[in-house]
């Protein structure tokens, strides 16, 4: 389960990286997005911390967590940011 999941996280993490980078524009998306990548952070947390590890991946399966946390953060940075400029 640990080898799968990671898995699964590295290509999500590579496919909703490069859409997220390519599409900041749609805001709709990004917040469809970034609501999948909390999904997923939870289940990579959960998997990491509730099943037991492979020694080779362990570094590299907290390093995928981690930068889906930043890309979810940065997606709904965009998601759900302000775009009316203050008048003065």
């Amino acid at each position: 389960m640990f080898t799968i999941t990671f898995w699964i996280l590295a290509i999500w993490l590579v496919i909703n990286g490069i859409w997220t980078f390519t599409a900041t524009t749609n805001r709709e998306l990004m917040k469809w997005f970034g609501w999948i990548n909390v999904v997923a952070i939870i289940a990579g947390f959960w998997v990491f911390y509730g099943v037991t590890g492979v020694a080779g991946l362990t570094g590299w399966f907290t390093a995928v967590n981690w930068i889906n946390v930043i890309l979810a953060i940065t997606q709904f940075y965009f998601a759900y940011r302000s775009t009316t400029a203050q008048a003065h």
